[in-house]
């Protein structure tokens, strides 16, 4: 194995060219094998059939005469898939050997039943498409069937962008918006972003509970998930926001052997290792085996190597044994284990005005972009454990049941630094004193000690999918038990002041040591979180087919919410709710297959506790915030395949939000009355329009205000809510045929405007501005070895993300890749 570094070649393109030269005469004298065939249905060709080797991303489509072909196939036995809406799913084991063209031909049959998800792993025309799901709907649906809206980025496009993370895998997704760098601390999880104007973090696994705490690899990921809208009713309120959710689909195991390993380095000494590697374990290829694990390192942009890392392991296990055709089990695994420094995030300090600091906008700071501000030593150490298993029983031809139970725990301990802008009008506290300006900066810890949180989920789902009569009807009918133990220490506070732009002053102060002996000198204050919440659900949903054309969808879920009381930072008394999700859809496909038109009413809610008083003296228990949401729009899978595309139009009402309307004799007067709306567009591409040529892309406008709340905010538009307009693209072409096949470059980026992180009556408004990211990439990618480079942030723009805090983000970076694929 070879590292490819490009960060500091002197000629790029005379090493390129190089290893091109070489790559070709290898791939030259290299033994290959294969397949080709014709594809009939009654008694005619079929053009547009995907056809490949499962286990591999080897595929390709039939042409106008039915015929396709898989070349330079290493010896040995693969299982040939083919597939195409309509038809029975067919599956073939072959035979190759050296140097020898195998002849393998299939005819199709009519089939009224929905192609099961990842049929066919090899190359499609549309090859960033996903045009089925088993999650979002808790069945298998196609996507113009499917009343909801929800992008989804797959394992190619991962591999053409040189992804390792669900965090980069994001910035594909349209209307999602990062704004929160994972902390690393249990409690806390991941990354958060921002998804119709509501916070959002990736809670889900597979369609069940698989919480993170640091950033989550993409090593076994085979696909990421972004479901839009109040998603309640299938999945709960615990584990989603009323902007939706996202759900990490993973790598499965097959029956062949193979797999990959790759090495990886590049700017801000970035270096990691990964392996994906699959086996069957018995003669009958009824038990396999599949191990994909990462190993991560990075230094930080500011001040590169010296206070600022991240470094992170990821393994993860799984193992399938289908000891019959009706019967299948899957056991799996997550491990996470990380140590790093959080990254510099910037509060605006709690009370501060706007107008005290002289500026309103993040690249108006008096802050350098580059500087660490911050010492060694102020390590966090993060662990998550994820178990899941899954036994899928087909009791009948049209039903199955899914049995899941999954196990999330997470563990953190150490140092979380984090930092104050503050005016100097606030901090020398003089009412004399009134001049705008900023000149120092609040240093601070909040810190944690043992910390842990476990997730426990029991889900059993049974699935039917028959008629009554004419009309079919695909139903799941859903059991859940959600637990949630929270065991969480933080403890920590202000560290020191330090002086900005002052030539010579040492920001290493503020370092692990120090931080160690002021706990010492003073025992800093601790902030528990000890609650334990149990959640019972029920639900169940039926799509129905009145017509080939029409369906409708109607869904329904009983909540029984138990929070065991606890420490929540102060004692919190012990409570229970139900609260009552439904949903609705209705699809409408004019022309079969290719275009559909639908509408989805749809439900979330978050549980509040306690009782308030009204001004009028009454008292009243606080009932569930409840959000609902309208949508409508069009989706296509037109030019037979080639473009797939999304186009809605939304709109979510808050309603029942505490307005805290002050205490009177120390009792808390409120009124539950307060609303918050959330409207706006959306567009999903993805097409195909050349042989080679791919395109990805989409459009966000949302529009977010606070509707009769607290005076403070009323009318604007909430400080979480992110950019108003976003963009994502990414244009790819990939020579297909020729002494060149699989040599590809890719180019695009993302847009987000203006990001109002304070916006209010009594502080001001502070924005982030606007930014345009670029990123592009090349790859060569031949039957064993890979070869790619990327550069993201390609013009090296300065540009921050973050909700009630700014966090500035990643310099132009270069890593170069190398894999072997067997």
């Amino acid at each position: 194995m070879y590292v490819l570094t490009l960060k500091r070649l002197g000629k790029p393109s005379t090493f390129l060219l190089t290893v091109l030269g070489c790559l070709i005469a290898w791939s030259a004298s290299a033994q290959t094998s294969t397949i080709q065939g014709r594809i009939n249905a009654a008694g005619q060709p079929v053009m547009g059939v995907s056809i490949g080797l499962k286990g591999t991303t080897i595929g390709s489509n039939t042409d106008a005469n039915g015929n396709y072909q898989l070349t330079q196939l290493k010896p040995g036995t693969y299982t040939l898939g083919v597939s195409m809406v309509g038809y029975k799913t067919q599956q073939h084991r072959v035979e190759v050997r050296a140097n020898e063209a195998v002849t393998k031909d299939f005819t199709l049959e009519q089939s009224n039943e929905q192609l099961d998800e990842v049929v066919v792993e090899g190359q499609q025309t549309n090859k960033f498409a996903r045009k089925q799901s088993e999650y979002v709907g808790k069945m298998q649906l196609n996507n113009l069937e499917n009343p909801q809206v929800y992008a989804t980025v797959g394992k190619e496009l991962l591999a053409e962008q040189l992804v390792f993370s669900v965090d980069d895998a994001t910035r594909n997704a349209p209307g999602l918006q990062k704004m929160w760098e994972p902390t690393g601390r249990s409690g806390d999880g991941g990354s958060f972003y921002a998804s119709r104007g509501f916070v959002v973090s990736s809670q889900l696994r597979n369609g069940v509970v698989g919480s993170v705490t640091s950033t989550v690899d993409a090593a076994n990921l085979e696909k990421l998930e972004v479901i839009k809208g109040p998603s309640a009713t299938l999945y709960g309120s615990a584990l989603t926001s009323y902007g939706g959710l996202l759900n990490r689909v993973t790598k499965k195991p097959y029956e062949t052997f193979g797999g990959e390993v790759a090495v990886s380095a590049g700017s801000y000494g970035f270096h990691r290792v990964s392996a994906d590697v699959n086996t069957p374990l018995n003669t009958a290829k009824t038990l396999a085996f599949r191990l994909n694990a990462a190993y991560n390192y990075e230094d930080s942009f500011q001040n590169a190597g010296y206070a600022g890392f991240v470094k992170n392991l990821a393994i993860a296990p799984s193992l399938q044994f289908q000891p019959t055709e009706r019967l299948t089990i899957n056991l799996d695994a997550e491990v996470y284990r990380g140590t790093n420094v959080g990254k510099q995030l910037i509060y605006l300090y709690y009370g501060d005005k706007v107008d005290n600091f002289g500026f309103s906008r993040a690249d108006q700071a008096p802050l350098d972009y580059r500087q660490s501000y911050q010492g060694p030593g102020l390590t966090q150490d993060s662990r998550s454990t994820n178990l899941f298993g899954q036994v899928r029983y087909r009791i009948s031809p049209s039903f199955t049941s899914t049995t899941y139970l999954s196990s999330s725990r997470s563990y953190s301990e150490g140092k979380g630094p984090y930092f104050y802008l503050i005016s100097d009008i606030a901090l020398r506290n003089d009412s004399t004193f009134t001049t705008p300006g900023v000149n120092n900066l609040l240093r601070a810890d909040q810190s944690t000690q043992n910390s842990r949180r476990q997730t426990y989920e029991v889900q059993q789902l049974f699935n039917g999918d028959f008629k009554l009569g004419s009309l079919r009807n695909r139903v799941v009918l859903g059991l859940d038990f959600l637990r949630i133990d929270s065991n969480v220490d933080f403890f920590g506070g202000t560290f020191d002041t330090a002086p900005l732009n002052v030539p010579g002053y040492d920001y290493r102060t503020f370092n692990g040591a120090a931080v160690d002996a002021a706990y010492a000198a003073q025992a800093p204050p601790h902030y528990l979180v000890t609650t334990k919440i149990n959640t019972y659900s029920a639900f169940v949903s039926d799509v129905l087919n009145l017509t080939e054309k029409l369906s409708v969808l109607a869904a329904v879920r009983v909540d029984r919410y138990d929070n065991k009381g606890g420490i929540l930072y102060s004692p919190v008394p012990a409570y229970a709710q139900t609260a009552v999700s439904p949903k609705f859809g209705l699809v409408y496909q004019p022309i079969k297959d290719r275009v559909s038109l639908f509408a989805n009413y749809q439900n979330s809610f978050n549980n509040q506790n306690g009782s308030y008083q009204t001004p009028e003296g009454r008292s009243f228990a606080l009932k569930p915030e409840h959000a609902n949401q309208i949508e409508g729009g069009v989706k296509l899978d037109a030019a037979g395949g080639r473009v797939s595309a999304t186009v809605s139009y939304y709109d979510i009402r808050v309603q029942n939000i505490l307005r805290n309307l002050g205490t009177v004799g120390g009792i808390s007067i409120g009124a539950q009355d307060g609303t918050q709306w959330s409207r706006g567009a959306e567009l999903n591409l993805t097409a195909n329009p050349l042989t080679g040529l791919n395109v990805v892309g989409g459009f966000a406008y949302n529009y977010s205000k606070f509707v009769d709340t607290n005076e403070d905010v009323n009318g604007r538009r909430p400080n979480t809510a992110s950019s108003p307009y976003l963009a994502n693209a990414w244009v790819s072409y990939r020579q297909p045929t020729g002494t060149l096949q699989g040599l590809g470059v890719g180019f695009g980026g993302n847009y987000a405007s203006d990001n109002k992180i304070l916006n209010s009556v009594s502080q001001g408004v502070f924005t982030l501005p606007s930014y345009t990211v670029l990123n592009a990439s090349a790859f060569y990618d031949l039957p064993h070895y890979r070869f790619a480079v990327k550069v993201d942030n390609l013009t090296d723009k300065h540009y921050w993300i973050g909700y009630t805090t700014f966090n500035a983000q990643k310099l132009r970076s270069i890593v170069g890749s190398v894999s072997y694929k067997f």
